[in-house]
């Protein structure tokens, strides 16, 4: 079986919950041969992390051991990326630990502060935002800092969004910060390539995880919809006439990272069955 990441290391944000599309990033990078660092925020830290959205350290400890099964070596660390401090700590555990830091994945989000723009909170907005964009920037620059020293350029991919091409209802700040990766990519890309370093994003549709989920009832309620007719009726107007699956993400992330892609940075790219054509 080809490993083409074999020997690299890949911390993946956002990955302790079990079906979700961090899961699915860690486990085929794994299958790639990659040495694995799981990291989600382990534990509700205020209001807008319930225990019931996050990855608890307790399913990250079980995704550790299906990734062990791949023959690679894998850790997990609890991290809030709204903390830079944090952020910069998964990064160092990821040197120590496994001896290098080649590829990481910003793909800790908050999907699930969904309502209308006149009852967004200025607390619901910075949560989302601090998330987001400001926990990707940290992970882009704590990555970025690492790879740089070491001298063997690198690859970072935040999983941005369809969001980040096209407004949604009861979304504003999810899609503000979704929207927002888009430029920085664009210009943490400019200054990383002399480095051989590649910054994307990956921007999928719908995935019905645990999140996507419990955004389809939401969505479905509103819309005064079964589910089974939301999801039909979103299945209609995707060229491809279904909604992503994790595995699509996760194979786009992978395709991202291999040597295949050295020439590819700076891009934003749909992985939507061709719903998002922008």
């Amino acid at each position: 079986m080809s490993r083409p990441l074999a020997g690299k290391t890949a911390v993946i944000t956002g990955s302790g919950r079990k079906a979700g599309l961090g899961e699915a990033i860690a486990l085929r990078l794994a299958e790639d041969g990659a040495n694995i660092v799981l990291s989600d925020i382990g534990t509700s830290r205020d209001i807008a992390t319930p225990d019931n959205m996050i990855g608890l350290s307790s399913e990250m400890d079980e995704i550790v051991e299906a990734i062990r099964t791949k023959g690679v070596s894998v850790s997990a660390k609890a991290c809030d990326v709204r903390n830079r401090a944090e952020v910069q700590a998964l990064a160092d555990h990821a040197v120590a630990t496994h001896g290098s830091l080649d590829i990481w994945v910003n793909n800790a989000g908050i999907g699930y502060i969904v309502k209308p723009l006149l009852d967004v909170s200025e607390d619901e907005w910075n949560a989302v935002i601090g998330v987001n964009l400001t926990g990707a920037f940290y992970g882009v620059q704590a990555a970025a800092q690492r790879m740089v020293a070491a001298g063997r350029g690198g690859r970072i991919i935040n999983i941005a969004s369809q969001a980040a091409k096209s407004g949604f209802p009861n979304m504003q700040a999810y899609t503000s910060s979704k929207h927002g990766l888009v430029g920085l990519v664009r210009s943490a890309a400019t200054e990383l390539g002399e480095h051989g370093i590649t910054v994307n994003n990956v921007c999928p549709n719908h995935v019905t995880t645990g999140l996507g989920a419990w955004q389809n009832e939401y969505f479905a309620e509103k819309q005064g919809k079964t589910v089974e007719q939301y999801m039909k009726d979103m299945a209609a107007r995707i060229p491809m006439g279904r909604p992503g699956l994790p595995s699509d993400t996760a194979n786009a992330v992978a395709f991202l990272c291999q040597d295949g892609a050295a020439y590819i940075t700076a891009e934003s790219m749909n992985v939507s069955g061709g719903e998002e054509p922008h």
